[in-house]
């Protein structure tokens, strides 16, 4: 089995470069089973119903959301939606569901989306104890389990490897924009990258306006963002596990400009 996981996508120029590199990275790499972190990708925060069907109409397997996940009040019309996957740590009662089991190639997939706590602006349950509860939950019911975690700190990111490692099948971050270069397969078996990085506009704060960025920054004055025009990025990983003890096998970082 051969996963792709896709970085944020940001803004309606991200969608268009998943629409045109996607289809090529599918035949080209092999891939059986498409993530795609979907939470910045109507003019960089939230998800429209327009753009939900433009995934949908790509045949993108699962969506993971984050800190914009209500960014664009359309999300209530679909967050019931089995492809779509909203934060597990969200408060309880919060609608939507945080995780979904899907079957590719006879096999059972869950794809978990959680969200950090440091420095995120979200008051959210604890991810750790939560996943926990997901993995009691699954383990009888599915075959691999991926994580999306949404998350700002790498501290926390890393912390999660080493309190899964070896419990679900991979875990790759989201939320910084910035991809990392530490992707590994961990002691115990699971493929792990602290971020994917996004999908969006190379000249770019990640994925804002360099301008209105940089005032921000030298002013401390507020400037509204905008999003960033002109050539753009597509950032993800591919993870490979072994159908038969349904193991990870390797990542490997994408960057497709």
């Amino acid at each position: 089995m051969r996963i792709l996981a896709v970085g944020d996508l940001v803004g309606e120029n991200g969608v268009k470069k998943l629409k045109e590199v996607l289809p090529l990275i599918k035949k080209d790499k092999k891939i059986d089973f498409v993530i795609v972190n979907a939470e910045n990708s109507a003019g960089g925060m939230g998800i429209t119903n327009a753009i939900y069907k433009e995934l949908k109409m790509l045949n993108i397997d699962a969506i993971t959301m984050g800190n914009h996940t209500w960014g664009k009040k359309d999300i209530f019309t679909f967050i019931d939606d089995e492809k779509i996957n909203r934060p597990a740590n969200y408060s309880r009662g919060v609608v939507g569901r945080g995780y979904h089991i899907y079957t590719c190639n006879e096999k059972r997939i869950c794809v978990v989306n959680l969200i950090g706590r440091t420095d995120m602006g979200v008051q959210s349950d604890n991810p750790f104890t939560k996943m926990e509860d997901i993995i009691e939950e699954v383990k009888q019911k599915t075959d691999y389990i991926i994580v999306d975690f949404h998350a700002e700190a790498t501290a926390e990111k890393i912390a999660m490897k080493y309190f899964l490692d070896g419990k679900v099948t991979a875990i790759f971050g989201t939320h910084t924009h910035v991809q990392t270069a530490d992707e590994e397969i961990t002691e115990n078996g699971t493929a792990y990258i602290t971020d994917i990085g996004m999908t969006g506009p190379i000249k770019s704060v990640i994925g804002m306006d360099v301008s209105a960025s940089v005032k921000r920054f030298v002013t401390s004055l507020p400037e509204r963002y905008k999003l960033a025009d002109g050539k753009c990025i597509l950032s993800g990983c591919i993870i490979e596990v072994n159908d038969d003890n349904c193991r990870a096998i390797s990542i490997e970082r994408v960057n497709i400009k």
